[in-house]
């Protein structure tokens, strides 16, 4: 599914020997999650990286989206564990046009109005308390807190339909959904401002084999009808040749292959990602 055409699109996210580390005393003095890696990401194409766990993929990912400077507890921050919190040290990020490093966090939530962001395991960080409706829509109310309402669940029956729910899911809650479901929930709350950029890391994570190939071809379809430029975090490598057009494999917080699916992955000196897929 992924293309390789030789037009390249408009370039909505550059990253020039960006380096990203985490404050936090007890980190070694030039301990990076991030060392130098450098790439584009157009509209409407789809790159994937790889990498074996504390690789620094998760962390790039929150950086791209804008949510690398979360703190604990606060939505997009990093997991329970993570060092402190993460800021570009190095090098250069722009996304939309708009240059990352040494962002207020003003600058930073317009952003991330740009970009769509799916945690790991996004389905099980849902709120309990809150309906379908009222999930996919709350990051309306935050940008504008006197939107129509009418508007706003008109908007969520238009993303249920593009995530291939039922509307019959509107009034129903995490729980009364499967994990498969509240995935493609999560992706319509990342679709709901209508972004440009999509992150998404390790979306098919915790889901059950028999729903995860809908969801990556639902990646690739808004892809094609969004025009989004994806970033996906992935160690399933059947998914990455499926729908990915370019693949960096990261290890150590840097890049140490890149290029197409076919180059990356039919070399013999990255063989060791079948392995990671497995598990």
């Amino acid at each position: 599914m992924g293309s390789t055409g030789a037009v390249r699109a408009e370039v909505l996210v550059s990253a020039d020997d960006l380096s990203v580390a985490y404050r936090d005393r007890r980190a070694a003095p030039g301990e990076f999650a991030v060392g130098g890696v450098t790439f584009t990401l157009g509209a409407g194409e789809i790159l994937a990286v790889v990498g074996e766990t504390g690789s620094g993929k998760s962390t790039l990912a929150r950086t791209v989206a804008g949510r690398a400077g979360a703190e604990a507890g606060s939505a997009g921050a990093a997991p329970a564990g993570t060092p402190g919190v993460a800021e570009i040290t190095g090098g250069a990020l722009t996304v939309t046009g708009v240059a990352v490093r040494g962002m207020r966090r003003r600058a930073r939530d317009r952003l991330t109005l740009r970009v769509g962001y799916i945690a790991q395991d996004a389905g099980s960080l849902l709120s309990p308390n809150l309906t379908v409706t009222e999930t996919i829509a709350e990051p309306i109310f935050v940008r504008d807190h006197r939107f129509d309402s009418r508007e706003a669940t008109d908007a969520v029956a238009t993303l249920l339909d593009a995530v291939r729910l039922p509307l019959g899911i509107m009034d129903q809650y995490p729980y009364e959904l499967s994990r498969g479901q509240r995935q493609r929930v999560a992706i319509a709350r990342a679709l709901v401002l209508d972004p440009v950029v999509l992150v998404a890391d390790d979306p098919t994570a915790g889901v059950d084999v028999l729903s995860r190939g809908p969801i990556v071809d639902l990646l690739h379809d808004l892809r094609v009808s969004r025009g989004l430029a994806t970033l996906l975090i992935s160690n399933r490598i059947t998914e990455v040749r499926r729908i990915a057009d370019r693949v960096a494999v990261m290890q150590r917080g840097t890049f140490i292959g890149f290029g197409t699916v076919d180059e990356v992955l039919n070399d013999p000196r990255h063989r060791h990602l079948e392995e990671l897929s497995a598990h």
